[in-house]
């Protein structure tokens, strides 16, 4: 890998979010509403509940939908003959799946800034310190790997950038129905405990309530940082084998 290619490629990226509407709406106006929606719903304490409550699945929530983002980039990239392109430049696959990887890393940092500014009039206090935020923020970002991973995964078995939004959805539904705001059950919990994004809000929830100590918390690092690098590469090895053609 060529360090100065996948600045390039990072650079080029993020220009490209920036001047597509769509994608910033996705990766950073959405979150911003979800979190607003869920701060109206969950503020009322008669509700039963808090943001405290809610805060770490919604974190967890912004980081998964980057698999429909990272999905459509890759098709949409691929319709337009741009991979092909890049197969006779000097970057490499390495450097471009690279660049990508790091991308999405800065766009999660931004969406938990966002989703914790935004969360902080509607009643969430965390306890953590800085060491624990800190935690938070390189929690997410290993998180965002397996994300990363499911949406190359998608993105190879997909036709169009219509089909890996569709598709994407196999992914993003299962975790946020069994991990993030959305509260597990006795008998749904079996299942969650496959999902990373269980492990991410528990360990989240920890954080946020200032327990650095608290066993979720090594265990959320181990198990997401496992499965995000076992995706990851089986995300890689796919897509450069069947997905770029």
């Amino acid at each position: 890998m060529n360090f100065k290619r996948i600045i390039a490629l990072l650079k080029m990226e993020l220009l490209k979010i920036i001047r597509e509407p769509a994608f910033l709406f996705l990766m950073l106006l959405f979150p911003a509403i979800l979190t607003i929606m869920f701060g109206f719903i969950f503020g009322d304490p008669e509700f039963g509940m808090s943001m405290n409550t809610v805060a770490p699945g919604i974190f967890g929530y912004a980081c998964i939908f980057i698999i429909m983002i990272v999905a459509q980039s890759f098709t949409d990239m691929r319709d337009q003959g741009l991979l092909k392109r890049l197969n006779t430049s000097p970057m490499t696959s390495a450097d471009f799946i690279a660049s990508e990887i790091l991308s999405n890393m800065i766009l999660v940092v931004v969406q938990v800034i966002i989703v914790y500014l935004l969360a902080l009039p509607f009643g969430f206090n965390p306890k953590a310190n800085i060491l624990g935020m800190l935690l938070a923020f390189f929690l997410m970002m290993i998180f965002s790997l397996s994300s990363v991973g499911l949406g190359l995964i998608t993105a190879t078995i997909s036709k169009s950038s219509g089909t890996a939004t569709g598709l994407s959805f196999i992914f993003i539904l299962p975790q946020m129905f069994l991990g993030t705001f959305i509260p597990v059950t006795p008998t749904t919990e079996p299942i969650a405990m496959f999902m990373p994004s269980y492990y991410a809000t528990k360990a989240l929830s920890a954080i946020f309530s200032g327990d650095l100590a608290n066993s979720w918390v090594a265990t959320g690092f181990t198990f997401i940082t496992i499965v995000s690098l076992i995706i990851i590469i089986i995300g890689v090895f796919l897509f450069k084998k069947y997905g770029n053609k």
